[in-house]
């Protein structure tokens, strides 16, 4: 075994328990870690850890798209989802149109166009994909 392969044997050791998810434990460790680094990085890929930041949020998109699938739902769907849980009614949602224009969105009879959608997506604080 080369010198290199040895220090790297050595390094892995350290690095191996933070870039590995095989079980809900490591997952949890892996989220509160993800969580923790964006907390002291957020945006800036000049930090020293961004790539870090990078890799494990890699690591756990991976591991819930197999563990966690999500639901194939509909725009519709996740706004009624979001008004439930954040009690908005059809009338709180004037940024999208008038509570005709959202009753139809809501009825299936008018779909949510790229202005609505990030609207929605600013007001509830979710990516606008979340409405696509």
């Amino acid at each position: 075994m080369s010198v290199e392969t040895k220090n790297l044997q050595a390094q892995w050791a350290a690095f191996a328990p933070i870039l590995s998810i095989r079980n809900e434990r490591e997952y949890d460790a892996a989220v509160k870690r993800l969580d923790a680094l964006l907390d002291e990085i957020g945006a800036n890929e000049k930090h020293p850890l961004y790539s870090l930041l990078d890799t494990l949020g890699t690591l756990i998109h991976v591991y819930e798209q197999e563990h966690y699938p999500m639901p194939n739902v509909s725009g519709r769907e996740m706004l009624r989802y979001f008004m439930e849980e954040h009690d908005v009614r059809q009338s709180d949602l004037s940024e999208i149109g008038s509570q005709g224009v959202v009753s139809q969105i809501l009825n299936g009879t008018r779909e949510l166009n790229v202005r609505q959608i990030r609207a929605l997506a600013k007001r509830f604080h979710v990516s606008p994909a979340v409405f696509v």
